[in-house]
C-alpha cells in the first residue's frame, strides 16, 4: 500500500510549466454512460469474458498554476495527509 499526499510536486511538460509544480491528488470516477439511460433496453453488447480480476485506480493530478489534469494509474494506493506518511520530506 503506497500513502500519497493530497498535494504533490510533479513535472508538467505543457507550454505553460515546463517544471515541477505542485499537483492536487485525487481519485478518478467514471461517468455515468448515456447509452443505457432511459426506454429502448441494452443497446451495446455485454462482454462476459473477463480475464482481469484486478482494475488499476486511476488518480487524477491538478496542476495549481494552469489547472490542467494528468491522469497515471497505480494498483494499490491511499491519499492521505503529512501526519500519516512516516518518511515526510515535504
Amino acid at each position: 500500500m503506497v500513502t500519497i499526499l493530497k498535494t504533490e510536486k510533479t513535472f508538467y511538460k505543457g507550454k505553460d510549466c515546463r517544471k515541477h509544480i505542485l499537483h492536487k491528488v485525487t481519485q478518478y470516477k467514471k461517468g455515468k454512460d448515456r447509452l443505457y439511460s432511459g426506454y429502448g433496453g441494452q443497446t451495446k453488447l455485454v462482454f462476459h469474458k473477463k480475464a482481469k480480476t484486478t482494475k488499476k485506480i486511476v488518480l487524477k493530478l491538478q496542476c495549481q498554476s494552469c489547472k490542467h489534469v494528468m491522469q497515471h494509474p497505480i494498483k494499490h494506493f491511499e491519499i492521505g495527509d503529512d501526519k500519516k506518511r512516516k518518511d515526510a520530506m515535504y
